[in-house]
């Protein structure tokens, strides 16, 4: 499976409280900081939930 990494580029202050989540579980706890997971549906999900707060790229 492809790899991707995803960068958060906005804060999640003042975001809905799922949103929030989301970043968390994807491991984004702050402006700056990436990961990088593999493209499964799901986490193609998450991303899709939050793409307003964070970019993509492949790995």
């Amino acid at each position: 499976m492809a790899k991707i990494k995803v960068k958060q580029v906005r804060s999640s202050i003042k975001r809905l409280q799922s949103q929030k989540r989301t970043l968390e579980a994807l491991g984004l706890r702050g402006i700056g900081k990436e990961v990088t997971h593999e493209a499964t549906p799901s986490i193609l999900g998450m991303v899709e939930k939050v793409k307003h707060l964070v970019t993509v790229t492949n790995a």
